[in-house]
């Protein structure tokens, strides 16, 4: 009888990780569509499921999974920044950028995000230089940074998957 009770009663685990991979799976979304803070989300996702689960092996995934995080903002920081300065698109310019697709956000629902940016960065660099031909070419520059980071959180987020997933089959 004792054994009956205990297989009705739903397993609170599981519930719990169903929803740490729905927020995982938006945290991916969040890096694809960058509305949301993806990777973050999916750091959060684990530790959902670690504070749950409980043990060693929960917790040591966590902290794997935190120093690939950390591992993501420095690539992130360093490679496409450094490539974006040494193609001469500076800070300013990328943050006009955001304010476009702030503002292209809102003002062209789903598509404007990318619009925006790239029209902010074509602006700026524009007024900054006075010639169509530079500016097209920060604003690819930008662009190809951009692009480069989000491939670094996509490929974090794809270790910290495999690694969340190695914690949950040894736990």
């Amino acid at each position: 009888m004792l054994t009956l009770a205990a297989e009705a009663s739903p397993d609170p685990t599981t519930a719990v990780l169903w929803l740490a991979v729905a927020i995982y799976v938006v945290g991916v979304l969040g890096i694809i569509i960058p509305v949301l803070p993806g990777l973050l989300l999916c750091v959060a996702a684990v530790l959902l499921w670690a504070a749950e689960t409980g043990g060693t092996i929960a917790w040591v995934t966590l902290g794997i999974v935190v120093v690939i995080y950390a591992i993501c903002l420095t690539l992130q920081f360093l490679l496409p920044g450094r490539r974006m300065k040494r193609e001469g698109v500076g800070g300013l310019t990328l943050a006009l950028g955001v304010v476009g697709a702030v503002i292209g956000f809102f003002v062209i629902p789903v598509v404007g995000l990318p619009i925006g940016f790239v029209l902010g960065v074509f602006a700026a660099e524009y007024v900054r230089f006075h010639e169509i031909d530079r500016a097209w070419q920060a604003t690819k520059s930008a662009l190809r940074g951009v692009l480069h980071s989000m491939g670094i959180e996509l490929g974090a987020s794809l270790l910290i998957a495999i690694t969340w997933t190695a914690g949950i089959l040894l736990h």
